[in-house]
């Protein structure tokens, strides 16, 4: 059976199934680009950004303006330009910008689970045309049958039926993998936030005592 005939045995459903099987693959390829780039480039990015920020936290700061199309150095940038006076303050600065940045880390996630609560539905529906047109199709009293519809009706039921299951794993199977990706990017960014309140204390500290011995040498 040709892909052609195989689409009009399955009925009606398989218009809107033809839609989110297009849908799920569009969006797949996107989420996979959008990842698979996050994890090549942003972890050295980031460890290097680190590295220079113990020294000169200027030229960090400059370098995570130079790669803003990273979600942890949005982060990190709107952390550090937030103007706080203290590590608490800091702290709570790196929250609120990384719960900002969630709904972009997540995004497309409803789009996946709509998808994969209603194509089962859908093939259900088609199965339940299907067999009504099967049904139609056989006439108590007469002699015969159509055949031809009784055996149409039970291909619609089971073709939209495969189909919709079908659309359905593969959404799901996409929504977990980037699912899994996510869970690794909120770990990654629990790590070097820690990492970057740490070196965050270690210079306010050291901006501390600078200020301080320049107050207690303006009083000698």
């Amino acid at each position: 059976m040709s892909t052609r005939e195989l689409f009009t045995a399955g009925g009606i459903v398989m218009w809107p199934l033809l839609i989110f099987s297009l849908l799920v693959l569009v969006l797949t390829v996107e989420r996979a680009v959008f990842w698979l780039r996050i994890k090549r480039r942003q972890r050295p990015l980031i460890k290097r950004v680190l590295i220079i920020y113990r020294d000169e936290p200027a030229e960090a700061i400059a370098l995570l303006k130079k790669n803003l199309s990273f979600p942890i150095a949005r982060i990190f940038l709107e952390a550090l330009e937030s103007n706080t006076d203290s590590p608490n303050q800091f702290r709570l600065a790196l929250e609120g910008a990384s719960h900002a940045e969630i709904p972009l880390l997540r995004r497309f996630s409803s789009v996946f689970q709509t998808v994969i609560a209603i194509a089962p539905l859908l093939g259900l529906l088609g199965t339940i045309l299907g067999l009504i047109r099967s049904f139609a199709a056989v006439r108590i009293g007469d002699l015969g049958a159509d055949a031809s519809a009784v055996t149409g009706g039970i291909s619609e039921a089971l073709v939209s039926t495969a189909v919709g299951m079908v659309v359905a794993m593969l959404a799901l199977a996409a929504f977990n993998i980037f699912r899994a990706f996510y869970r690794r990017q909120m770990s990654l960014l629990q790590e070097y936030s820690s990492q970057l309140e740490i070196l965050y204390a270690q210079q306010h500290q050291r901006h501390s005592y600078s200020k301080g011995g320049a107050y207690a040498s303006a009083q000698r």
